[in-house]
């Protein structure tokens, strides 16, 4: 593992008020995107608001693969400022004190005896349910709605992440774009990120791309292609499921550390790293496709072009939530390129016809690279989740 937060210095916002208590429930299903918001949520509570936070999180051992420092046999743990907790059945919280704000993240169900204590305390927390990240409509019409309990004097509140200003916003910490910018501007910098995984100081004339996905028959129709290419690809691809397509494709099996290279395309095959070290490498990429939410999000705070992999549902519900992102996303393009744009996410999504696809968005890459670049801007307009989910709080603490 390795681990680059050195290399990250973000700005502490100026306290907003009194602290507040948290405690943050998430079951591990998707090994990154559940607990890797979560994470990233604690972090920016405890780093940017100094509230004091307890992350209770029910697989320990996935949760260690982007925190290093994290060991999966203890119990109750410090780590980065944070109180990090195991999540155990009913019997675990028979001394439970819930904190003054009590978060459910993505719906995962709270213990029973976790209700009871919540129910039973003189001034019962302020419960949250943080919804999975969607784009479509109805999140506006949903977002902050309050749900009483069927059976306890408890009443949750729903919060949705989302793209507009009646929505939860998306989770960015304090500093984080101005650290992107210097670090995007420092080539010795990423020299020196590349070096530590063996990876030569990016050329000129190449392409960068980072390849962080689920299985997919696209991936080796677009590996295939670029292998064939004009230019130069180096393909950064994290250790996970579409790694079977790249060794398909390249015909061997590959582990983290290996370079392969077949024609203009040359593969490296990258360690699961921590979170911090992920950001550097969707900042040093030309083009990053990521999957799921917390991967999702961390791109599109890098600036550089992405295709989103969401994750595929029954009768195709996905895509219905793919064509709602591409409805904001695109929203500023000219039609052109926001037509090349939304062809390559279906077929990405699709699995096929990715090549016609990505031959078609080539021609519309410096207006991608242009538009991405001030996408981030528009989406901080009005704050991001974590100032939006305090500001909640305190709204319905007065």
């Amino acid at each position: 593992m390795l681990c680059c937060a050195s290399l990250l210095h973000t700005l502490h916002a100026m306290p907003y008020s009194s602290p507040l208590s948290w405690d943050i429930f998430c079951t591990v299903i998707d090994n990154y995107g559940d607990i890797g918001v979560a994470w990233r949520l604690a972090r920016r509570l405890a780093h940017d608001f100094d509230h004091p936070v307890r992350l209770w999180v029910d697989d320990l051992g996935s949760f260690a693969r982007i925190a290093p420092l994290l060991d999966p046999a203890s119990a109750v743990q410090e780590l980065d400022g944070i109180t990090v907790c195991r999540w155990q059945a009913d019997a675990g919280f028979a001394d439970y004190q819930p904190a003054q704000v009590v978060i459910e993240a993505f719906g995962c169900r709270l213990p029973e005896a976790v209700e009871q204590a919540m129910a039973d305390s003189a001034r019962p927390p302020l419960w949250i349910n943080l919804e999975y990240l969607s784009a479509e409509d109805w999140v506006e019409g949903c977002h902050g709605m309050a749900s009483p309990h069927p059976r306890l004097p408890l009443t949750k509140y729903f919060f949705f992440p989302g793209f507009t200003d009646r929505t939860g916003g998306l989770l960015c910490e304090d500093g984080l774009i101005a650290t992107r910018q210097r670090w995007q501007q420092d080539k010795l910098a990423q020299r020196a990120f590349w070096q530590l995984f063996d990876i030569p100081e990016k050329q000129p004339e190449e392409w960068r791309v980072s390849l962080f996905a689920y299985e997919n028959p696209a991936a080796r129709e677009l590996l295939d292609y670029w292998a064939h290419s004009p230019i130069p690809v180096h393909c950064m691809v994290p250790e996970g499921k579409v790694l079977a397509d790249v060794q398909a494709v390249l015909g061997q099996t590959l582990h983290a550390g290996q370079h392969v290279s077949r024609g203009a395309l040359t593969v490296h095959v990258l360690p699961m790293t921590d979170q911090d070290s992920y950001d550097l490498t969707l900042w040093s990429c030309d083009i990053n496709f990521v999957r799921g939410e917390d991967s999702f999000v961390r791109a599109q705070w890098a600036g550089k072009p992405l295709l989103w992999h969401i994750y595929p549902q029954d009768d195709a519900a996905h895509m219905i939530k793919l064509d709602a992102f591409l409805s904001h996303y695109c929203a500023d393009l000219d039609q052109d390129t926001a037509t090349a744009i939304k062809a390559a996410s279906h077929a990405w999504n699709h699995g096929q016809g990715m090549v016609a696809a990505w031959q078609a968005l080539e021609k519309h890459l410096p207006q991608w690279h242009r538009h991405s670049r001030n996408w981030p801007d528009k989406l901080l307009t009005q704050g991001d989740l974590g100032m939006r989910l305090v500001q909640f709080i305190e709204n319905r603490l007065k």
